[in-house]
This record gives C-alpha cells, structure tokens and sequence, in this order.
C-alpha cells in the first residue's frame, strides 16, 4: 500500500471516529432514556406480580396471556377477557372515529385557510395553535363544561325549545370522542393545511374548465394532491387518542376506559404491573402498525407522484 493511500485510510478512521465521539453523547441519551425503559417494560412483562405492587423475579408468561384471556379462580380455565377485549373495541372505534370527524372538520377549514390571501393565512394558522397554548387538563375541563348536563349546550337547546330535558353527553362515548375531536382536531388541519399550500389550484380551475363538477374536482384532482397531509394528519390524531388517558378519564367518568386508563388501572389500583406492562407493550405494537401503514402509503404516494 503506499503511503498515500495510507494516508488517507487513517484520515477516514480518523473521521469517522470523530463522527462516533461526536454523536455518543445523543446516543447515550437514546439508550438510557429511550431505550432502557422501553426494556424494563419487556422484562416486567415476562414476570410475575408482587403481593404489594411491583413484581417478583420468576419468569412467566401469564401478563401476556391476560392481555385477551382470563382464567377461572375455581377450576383454572382459560376463557376470553371480555372486558380487555371491549376496551381494545372501545380504543380503536372511538379513535378511529375521532380520526373520521377531525377529517370531516379538518378539511375545509385548511381548505379555506390555504384558499385566503397569503398576508392573511398566518392569522388564521395563528388561531388554530391558541389550544395548544393552555393544558391539556384545562381544554377537557374546558370542553366538560360545554357539554354537561347543566352546561352550555343543553341550556341553550333548552331555552331555545329544542328540548325538554337535558340530554345526557357526558360520561359516555360520545362525551369521550367529542372530547378528543377538540383537542387533537388542530394536529389533522395543520397537516392538510401543509398539503394544500403546495397544491396548484391552476389544475383545479383546467378541471373546472373541462366541465367538472365540484364532487369531480374534489375527488379526481384535490384530495389525491393533498392525500399525504391527510395521512400525515390521520395518523397524528390516531395515534394519541388510542393511548388517550385525560380526555376519557375526565369525560368518560372512569366508567367507559380506554386502554391508557386500563394500563394505569393495572399499575395502580391493579397492582398487576407484568400485566400493565403487557398491555403497554400492545398499544406500542398496535402504534407501530399504524406507522408502518403510514409509512407504506406515503411511499407508495410519493412514488407516484414522482
């Protein structure tokens, strides 16, 4: 080898052991705060529950089996945890639903935020981040007020002759996903918004000149344009309202639990924490599939579109 050439093999070690040094404190970082308690979860999982909380340290796999099955205190069967398994339902069809309305809402309001002259677009953006300048608890409160029984919305109904009596919204279901829609609605707009600021609504008006019909534009030329924002901003209320804790807490009356309110139920009141560990390692995996779904559509998306 000559000398140049070794020359310059030492200057690359010499890099990259610099671009290591470099990046080690961030990936010490990852590893303790990142990594190391997603790995005491895995291992509490694979034991079993202490008398007071906490766990004892022999292996079993009885956590993971709890997660859908339950077993007969009297003659040890295994049967179907009916009450994991409407939670799970519960989880996913109110967060699906709640990801539904934020895209019905969301839409036209980043629709009609991308369509307003540019000087005026940052007010409008600006209004819709005001939520997020107060705590989460305080927009559930906030939203609690709106929909109780002495409330806001029944008082009006009611003076107006709409009803009689007041309608019962909150703790249940719908007090939950309504409750979710007004916090998380503003991570679906901003995303769409994103996507519609790059669209060019010349081929909106070539449509509109070829005699399309506004369903026609609307479903053969804008929303395959602006279909990565609606991924983006689908998955970004998907994904916290599968592992919402507040808002159903709060609204739900403790009575209608989602699974971060059964993950906190087993490390609590439970004292199941292989169980909760389980159970919090499940809703990583079901988040991790929405990822890759996302992952895969926006792939497939950008492909297309060169």
């Amino acid at each position: 080898m000559s000398q140049a050439a070794e020359t310059a093999r030492k200057a690359e070690s010499d890099d990259i052991r610099k671009r290591w040094l470099l990046s080690a404190p961030a990936l010490l970082i990852i590893l303790f705060a990142g990594v190391g308690p997603l790995a005491i979860v895995v291992v509490y999982s694979f034991l079993e529950p202490g008398n007071y909380g906490d766990v004892k340290w022999q292996f079993s796999t009885d956590a993971w089996t709890g997660v859908v099955l339950q077993r007969d205190i009297f003659d040890d069967t295994l049967s179907l945890a009916d009450a994991h398994l409407a939670i799970f339902w519960r989880s996913i069809k109110l967060s699906f639903f709640t990801t539904v309305l934020a895209f019905i809402f969301g839409f036209p309001t980043a629709y009609f935020i991308a369509t307003r002259p540019e000087r005026t677009r940052a007010i409008w953006l600006f209004l819709i981040t005001i939520p997020f300048w107060t705590n989460l608890l305080i927009r559930t409160f906030a939203i609690q007020e709106m929909i109780r029984n002495e409330g806001l919305f029944n008082v009006v109904m009611m003076k107006i002759g709409v009803i009689s009596t007041p309608i019962q919204i909150i703790y249940t279901d719908t007090a939950i996903m309504l409750g979710m829609l007004y916090v998380y609605l503003p991570l679906m707009v901003l995303p769409l918004y994103a996507s519609m600021e790059k669209l060019d609504f010349r081929l909106v008006e070539a449509g509109y000149d070829l005699y399309a019909t506004r369903l026609q534009v609307l479903r053969r030329i804008i929303l395959p344009l602006v279909k990565p924002g609606i991924i983006a901003g689908s998955i970004l209320v998907f994904i916290p309202s599968l592992g919402a804790y507040v808002t159903p807490r709060l609204l739900g009356g403790g009575r209608n639990l989602m699974l971060g309110n059964l993950i906190e139920l087993q490390f609590g009141q439970g004292r199941n924490w292989p169980l909760g560990a389980s159970l919090s390692i499940t809703l990583l995996v079901i988040v991790m599939a929405a990822l890759l779904v996302y992952v895969r559509y926006a792939g497939a998306t950008e492909k297309r579109h060169g």
